[in-house]
């Protein structure tokens, strides 16, 4: 064997035994098993927002989707309290422990409930990305900020990972405070779209942006308890979420200063 096929070899084998190393619960999971087609999709999200999607609506009149995001907004509160509510009772309504939770890979109804609420979660990771595209189709191109762009972009990357190799435990602190911040967030998007009669009483949308900059706060003081407890948890996964915690925190507060400093001054 010679040292170019050593070289291919050796990246492919690594990944094998690193794809073997998933929950076995989730194998046959739709779009668990390989990060492709998260990677594909995430993708082809960025692609559309910034490139393919501004260019189609270029010498279009903006679409009128109120209606159509009324409905999306409801669906999206109905959602994300479904899995607020689900992982609460599988877990974060008192049956685990902030301090360090452990993983439950077995076939009970908490362990397995939660490994199904977290794959509902991934998805909707998924389904957020229509944020982007109404507001592209409504030519509001100056909204789709790198911020707005990154966050949904990563966001199912890094659901993925933690529900390939640990859904539940520890690291679902994040999905269920993440579930109840965009309950407030679609809520308010919802009576947003209701028009202005409704959207001169919604003076508290920068309060929402501070709500989102508490749960980065919060999912990083969270990940750091692993480095205090050890309660058998992957750590890989905590340290994921510091990393991203801090980076979503650092993308709001640049958001937040900018647009709210800004308009005090004005």
């Amino acid at each position: 064997m010679d040292n170019f096929t050593i070289m291919i070899r050796a990246p492919i084998e690594q990944y094998n035994w690193l794809m073997d190393r998933g929950d076995p619960r989730l194998k046959n999971w739709p779009l668990v098993e390989s990060p492709s087609p998260t990677i594909v999709l995430c993708l082809l999200y960025v692609y559309f927002v910034k490139i393919l999607g501004p260019e189609l609506m270029a010498n279009r009149k903006p679409l009128d989707l109120r209606y159509l995001m009324m409905v999306y907004n409801f669906f999206m509160i109905i959602l994300n309290s479904y899995i607020f509510i689900s992982a609460g009772v599988y877990g974060w309504f008192g049956k685990y422990s902030l301090l360090c939770q452990p993983m439950d890979y077995s076939m009970s109804r908490d362990g397995y409930g939660m490994a199904q609420i977290s794959w509902v979660y991934y998805i909707s990771k998924f389904v957020d990305f229509f944020d982007s595209i109404f507001f592209i189709l409504r030519k509001k191109f100056s909204q789709v900020t790198n911020l707005h762009v990154i966050h949904h972009g990563l966001m199912p990357l890094v659901v993925w990972s933690g529900l390939k190799f640990c859904p539940g435990g520890h690291g679902s602190f994040s999905g269920f405070l993440n579930s109840f911040v965009h309950i407030i967030m679609y809520t308010y998007y919802g009576l947003a779209a209701c028009g202005p009669k409704i959207q001169k009483y919604l003076w508290w949308k920068k309060y929402i942006t501070t709500f989102q900059m508490i749960q980065f706060v919060a999912v990083f003081i969270h990940g750091n308890l692993l480095l205090v407890y050890d309660c058998g948890f992957p750590k890989f996964y905590a340290y994921e979420l510091m990393v991203i915690a801090v980076l979503f925190f650092s993308l709001f507060f640049n958001y937040f200063t900018k647009t709210y400093r800004k308009s005090k001054q004005q």
